[in-house]
């Protein structure tokens, strides 16, 4: 078979054509063979191009890197020198100090063996003495026994009547020597300070200066007409009746003309009586139902007035943190008196007196002014809770976790109880300063005289008093003692004893001045 009559029967375009693709595709493939060697060649140049520069470049990353570790071994090799030449020479300075501490310690080895020996040396001076000592005490004692025996041959007293003068003898001399030192001490003491007390009291007094206001247990309600009277009593007293029973109070109308006079020795139930027989007066409606209804909404407005006085007690004293209830009963000290003088202005006054005090002592102020306000919260309790207000004030305030200073400085502002910090005097001396200032408080005439006279009662009861005067108010008692009788020095103990028996005896606000007064008169004639 032959190609002819393989294709024979193909057409010679056909046959051409596909001759032609066969030839194109031969072509290409051999194109293509030379174009990826072509560039296989320049990819492989490139690479070894790539390839240098990164050779060259680690070649200088090495040759920096060698360069920096070499400078930064040298640096360490500075540093290591500079921290051994620092050690080298702490030793040398430790080494130096060792050895002065070694000569020090054998001059103390030194200096305690000789104080060993001088110390030996005084001992044995010492039994030497004390053989000497013995040796002349015996003497003495032989001496003394024989003057005995000659004593009381000479006196013919025996060993008891002879102790017993001695005894004598001794309790003169050792009265005589306790007053002269009691004048002594109480002569420093003064000289050292009552110049700082003063100084102190001085200056708290005049950085604080409060009025003083007295109050009564009376209140006045002014009426329009007098034909309010006849409407205030009611038919046949029964209005007058109900606001005495709905108030607790007593209504006074007489025949004075325009005011009636609302009694009570409360002074809430007071306010809160004129307060609502003023609203009554007003409103023109009384009748027994009306007058409790105006009763009960004054009452309401007088507890938040004294909730509102408290607070504003507070801010003014500036004393933080206080419950509502301690607010409440310092508002009701607005409305107590104690001697005429207003209880809450006497607790403001305290604070601020014990505080400028605390202040010039170095303490801390805000402590005294919080313990001076609340020293007197015990007089806002009534007659239900039974002691003395400061042992009340202390247990009402310990309810509501106060601190122990301030407990104790509200319980032994009158000495009831032992004060255990600094605070406690301060108060106490504060109180008093409060309630001694002029016009402070104010007592009946018959109180008055009697302190007076149990002030001279007490001075007159002491040995060697002749006479002796009250005076300035009952705040200073003058006493004339007998100059035969009774010398210099005693007369310093007597006049302690006398100040001593009136703290004792007698309560009184602010204190009490014993000026004892000693005269020897002599007198002679020439004739």
């Amino acid at each position: 078979m032959d190609i002819y009559s393989i294709f024979g029967t193909v057409p010679v375009t056909a046959l051409v054509g596909i001759g032609t693709g066969v030839v194109g595709f031969a072509v290409a493939v051999i194109g293509r063979y030379f174009y990826d060697k072509m560039n296989a060649a320049k990819i492989e140049a490139e690479h070894k191009k790539w390839a240098d520069e990164a050779r060259k470049e680690a070649d200088n990353i090495i040759k920096a890197a060698k360069l920096e570790a070499s400078s930064e071994l040298i640096k360490r090799r500075e540093e290591s020198t500079q921290e051994f030449n620092q050690i080298r020479n702490e030793l040398r300075e430790q080494e130096k100090r060792l050895t002065r501490r070694e000569d020090a310690a054998q001059r103390l080895s030194e200096l305690a063996a000789e104080k060993e020996k001088q110390i030996e040396l005084s001992e044995r001076r010492m039994s030497d003495r004390q053989t000497a000592v013995d040796r002349k005490e015996k003497q003495i004692t032989e001496i003394m026994n024989e003057q005995k025996k000659k004593l009381f041959q000479l006196t013919n007293m025996n060993v008891d009547e002879a102790r017993e003068l001695l005894l004598k003898r001794l309790e003169d001399e050792c009265e005589y020597e306790m007053n002269t030192l009691i004048k002594k001490k109480i002569e420093e003491t003064n000289d050292t300070v009552e110049q700082k007390a003063r100084e102190i009291i001085s200056l708290s007094i005049q950085r604080y200066a409060a009025d003083q206001a007295c109050e009564n247990c009376v209140a006045s309600v002014d009426i329009p007409n007098d034909d309010m009277k006849g409407r205030i009593i009611g038919r046949e007293g029964r209005n007058i009746r109900a606001f005495e029973m709905a108030t607790g109070v007593d209504v006074i109308v007489d025949d004075t003309p325009g005011v009636i006079v609302i009694s009570c020795f409360d002074p809430i139930r007071r306010e809160t009586a004129r307060l609502s027989m003023e609203k009554l007066i007003q409103d023109g409606r009384i009748h027994p139902t009306r007058i409790e209804e105006i009763v009960a909404q004054s009452l309401k407005e007088v507890k938040a007035k004294v909730l509102q006085i408290g607070k504003e007690a507070a801010v003014e004293v500036d004393v933080r943190g206080l419950n509502n209830r301690i607010l409440e009963k310092l508002g009701t000290l607005h409305f107590r008196t104690s001697y005429g003088q207003n209880v809450l202005r006497h607790d403001i006054e305290v604070a601020f007196l014990a505080q400028v005090m605390a202040d010039e002592l170095g303490l801390d102020g805000s402590v005294a002014r919080r313990a001076g306000l609340l020293h007197d919260i015990g007089k806002a309790m009534d007659h239900e809770v039974e002691g003395g207000h400061p042992a009340i004030g202390a247990n009402f305030l310990k309810r509501f976790s106060e601190s122990s200073v301030i407990i104790n400085c509200v319980e032994a502002h009158h000495g009831d109880v032992v004060a255990d910090n600094p605070y406690s005097p301060l108060i106490a001396a504060a109180d008093a300063i409060s309630a001694a200032r002029p016009g402070a408080r104010r007592e009946t005439l018959e109180r008055y005289v009697k302190r007076l006279e149990k002030l001279e009662e007490i001075a007159s009861s002491f040995r060697g008093v002749t006479n002796c005067y009250a005076i300035q108010a009952g705040r200073e008692v003058r006493v004339i003692i007998d100059a035969e009788n009774v010398n210099d020095e005693a007369a310093t103990k007597v006049a302690r004893d006398i100040a001593k028996k009136i703290e004792d005896e007698m309560t009184y606000p602010g204190e009490i001045k014993v000026t004892l007064l000693r005269e020897l008169r002599c007198v002679e004639y020439a004739r």
